[in-house]
């Protein structure tokens, strides 16, 4: 395995303002082998950690990348930025992310075909604000008109969603809600980013869990972002788990930090995760 650290730096205009953002991209890449020669290319997974669009939590970072690194993926975690910072910027900068793998993707043998964002809570909303708005014209404003076989190459090619906040509507995480877009908003202004309504042709193709007890996020935030996806026919898989609350991460003793987050019959949704993945 090679780890390394790559610079994250988007500059846009918003409202009126010039704004800058730089952060940091952690890489976990599997070497290449000669004994190993059936594999030319693997898929790449950008990892989006919760924390209500405040703090970035390490339980849903380095423990979830080793794993799909040992599935076979290369793993990256972005440290995208949280409060203050507000909408576009994290969202940005996690499109430049899928940029910078894309363009690496001979250098660092990835499939090209195969960039997947994935996101706990609040990274979820991230990377799904990402797999529904890819195509708005501040995306394509900041960082350029770059394609590669007709495809822009901040486009992910699909979702890895676990327990997302999505809507901003009646089911949100008020939280999230604020430390993304403030207070004293329109109504509209908060529809924007209520990613159930934004959902078009043009959103890819995902992949769902959550739990049926989640007090914080609740489950309604992916039931309904799922029924606007089925209403374009955009693929997705779904796994609502009875039991278990918020924030459990892998579900088992590696990401715990207390007995309500060790959930066995969850520990699969991983497992789940990889085989869709590979279908995909």
């Amino acid at each position: 395995m090679r780890y390394f650290e790559t610079e994250i730096a988007v500059s846009y205009q918003y409202k009126g303002e010039r704004k800058e953002s730089r952060t940091i991209l952690s890489d976990y890449l599997i070497d290449t082998t000669e004994d190993i020669s059936t594999i030319k290319k693997r898929p790449a997974i950008i990892i989006c950690p919760g924390g209500g669009y405040a703090f970035r939590s390490r339980r849903e970072a380095e423990p979830v990348a080793l794993k799909y690194l040992a599935a076979g993926f290369h793993a990256f975690i972005l440290e995208y930025s949280v409060a203050p910072a507000k909408w576009p910027c994290a969202m940005l900068e996690l499109a430049k992310a899928v940029q910078t793998v894309r363009e690496h993707a001979q250098e660092w043998n990835i499939d090209e075909n195969k960039i997947i964002v994935s996101g706990f809570s609040a990274g979820g909303h991230l990377a799904a604000s990402l797999g529904t708005l890819w195509n708005e014209s501040i995306v394509e404003e900041s960082l350029g008109t770059n394609t590669v076989n007709g495809k822009k190459l901040w486009k992910p090619d699909g979702m890895i969603l676990c327990y997302p906040v999505i809507t901003m509507g009646k089911y949100t995480h008020e939280g999230s809600k604020k430390n993304l877009l403030g207070e004293g908003l329109t109504q509209e202004e908060y529809d924007a980013l209520s990613l159930e309504l934004r959902v078009s042709k043009d959103t890819v193709p995902a992949f769902f869990w959550h739990t049926q007890e989640d007090g914080s996020v609740p489950v309604e935030n992916t039931l309904q972002y799922a029924m606007a996806m089925r209403s374009f026919s955009i693929p997705f898989e779904i796994h609502i788990y009875e039991k278990g609350g918020h924030g459990l991460s892998l579900c088992d003793e590696l990401t715990s930090h207390g007995p309500e987050q060790l959930v066995p019959d969850n520990t699969g949704w991983l497992d789940l995760a990889v085989k869709w993945m590979k279908r995909l």
